[in-house]
């Protein structure tokens, strides 16, 4: 009964590449802008990128040029296609309604891991 299902995450080198996606409910997926957002053990959850209903994105600096992210709408899906990753990209990554737009339940997350 999950708003919100994301897959994708993995254990990728310094420099790959990884692609995430991110399955929402048909109501959900039409309340506002979708984002991306990251969070580390003992950090607070932090934006990663996000996209309207018509397609205009916005992305955080440390992802910017890097991470691309696309919405498929009859599918009410929303993906991160992430490249040249980091060791600092580290992190438990999630999909949920843009701040500011409501109040949707997290899901589970999917585990990103950067090696040097």
């Amino acid at each position: 009964q999950l708003q919100f299902v994301e897959s994708g995450g993995g254990l990728v080198q310094a420099g790959g590449s990884l692609r995430l996606s991110c399955l929402a409910s048909i109501s959900t997926y039409s309340i506002g802008p979708i984002a991306w957002f990251r969070q580390t053990p003992g950090k607070h959850r932090e934006f990663v990128a996000s996209i309207t209903s018509g397609g205009s994105t916005n992305y955080d600096d440390s992802v910017l040029g890097r991470f691309t992210i696309v919405r498929d709408n009859a599918k009410a899906t929303v993906s991160l296609q992430m490249n040249s990753l980091k060791p600092e990209d580290t992190a438990v990554y999630y999909c949920n309604i843009m701040t500011g737009w409501g109040q949707v339940e997290w899901g589970q997350g999917t585990q990103v891991t950067v090696s040097s």
